[in-house]
């Protein structure tokens, strides 16, 4: 049984990969009865990565869980009889193709406002519904390219860098789910247009604007030190690395008297954080120095009791088998067949709501349930 805030909402979905789909996911895990429209040969998501737990693609499941699957040849009369039937029940339309096939398939409100006129139909795309990008490639690792992401990454003397995942398109999903549903709230239909481009230009807030107003062109710098923030950024310990992040003024004060650092409280260099930032050269490697004095669980064990943000870095590993992650329900377990499916869970906790996983759907599963008894979904005949 559904629950969740979206309970009695239909979103139909028309995608592949990761944005779209980890979009509609969202939905789903929120209460929505998700509908995953697949050609005949299914999501190209169904066969990324080696690893399968009875049956179900890992890659796959950690996008597509709860919802339901149909297959339908969009390109047929078949095809399109069978979305019109569900288009017309549903509140949302969620699509990531280029907007070449949205517009051939016929997959915009325009298209189907005749259909369902309060239907929200959110296209997410490369670079927009419209312009001249519109119909140009673009995946995860272009966009960082293109945004600046990858120069903005790493240390000043290596090469550009990738975060180590998929950050465009997530966030690209997070944007489309938020956009959906005020849509679907407004309760007037229409379209909404959100491109990857677009999400990580927004999402470059404080630098863009910096660089509008001054024309400061935020350029990398050593250990992943925040531009304006001092000391924010990696440290070398004995045996490690930490973070340590000091914004506020009260919290270098309780930090230069943890390390008996009494001059660092009288400086005008170190006291304040404007001293601090304009003074980076200087500050950073007397820190860096007292950093390497102990390893770096011992500093955590020192400085986090006093309130300071500090923290060892962790493994992938370590952090999703960590009691935070455990304490947070950011683990969970579907069962399928005599098996268990673990995937991490929805990030959005509401209160007193138990989230409801379901498995993820086989390709066509839901044919005869939502098509009719001969499972319209295939090729014409």
């Amino acid at each position: 049984m559904m629950v969740g805030p979206l309970k009695g909402r239909t979103i139909i979905e028309i995608g592949h990969m990761l944005a779209g789909p980890y979009c509609g996911m969202l939905l789903s895990d929120l209460g929505a009865r998700v509908i995953k429209i697949e050609s005949p040969e299914g999501d190209i998501g169904r066969n990324i990565g080696p690893h399968d737990v009875a049956g179900h693609n890992t890659y796959f499941a950690s996008l597509n869980r709860g919802k339901q699957s149909v297959t339908l040849d969009l390109a047929s009369d078949a095809g399109r009889a069978g979305l019109a039937k569900l288009v017309a029940q549903a509140d949302g339309l969620v699509t990531n193709l280029r907007p070449a096939a949205i517009k051939k398939l016929g997959l915009t409100y325009d298209s189907l406002k005749g259909i369902n006129p309060t239907l929200a139909c959110l296209a997410l795309t490369g670079y927009g519904l419209e312009g001249p990008y519109a119909d140009s490639p673009a995946y995860d690792y272009v966009i960082q390219a293109m945004t600046g992401v990858m120069l903005l990454t790493g240390d000043p003397d290596g090469p550009p860098v990738k975060p180590g995942y998929s950050a465009v398109d997530n966030s690209a999903g997070v944007m489309g789910a938020l956009g959906l549903v005020a849509k679907m709230l407004e309760g007037r239909g229409g379209q909404v247009d959100v491109s990857m481009y677009d999400t990580m230009m927004s999402q470059l807030n404080y630098l863009g604007s910096s660089y509008l107003n001054s024309g400061d062109k935020s350029a990398r710098i050593k250990d992943g030190a925040h531009p304006y923030i001092v000391p924010a950024q990696l440290f070398p310990t004995s045996d490690g690395y930490v973070v340590l992040f000091i914004t506020h003024d009260k919290f270098w004060k309780l930090f230069a008297e943890s390390l008996n650092e009494a001059e660092w409280l009288t400086d005008p260099r170190f006291a304040k954080m404007a001293g601090r930032s304009a003074n980076r050269d200087l500050v950073i490697p007397a820190i860096s120095a007292r950093m390497q004095e102990k390893t770096a669980e011992e500093w955590v064990e020192q400085l986090a009791p006093l309130g300071l943000v500090v923290a060892s870095i962790q493994s992938f590993p370590e952090a999703l088998d960590g009691p935070l992650t455990a304490s947070r329900d950011m683990v969970i377990e579907i069962p399928v067949g005599d098996e268990k499916l673990r995937l991490i869970g929805n990030a959005i906790k509401i209160s007193g709501e138990v989230p409801s996983y379901r498995a993820p759907p086989m390709l066509g599963e839901h044919n005869a349930a939502l098509l009719g008894d001969d499972g319209q979904g295939g090729a014409d005949e």
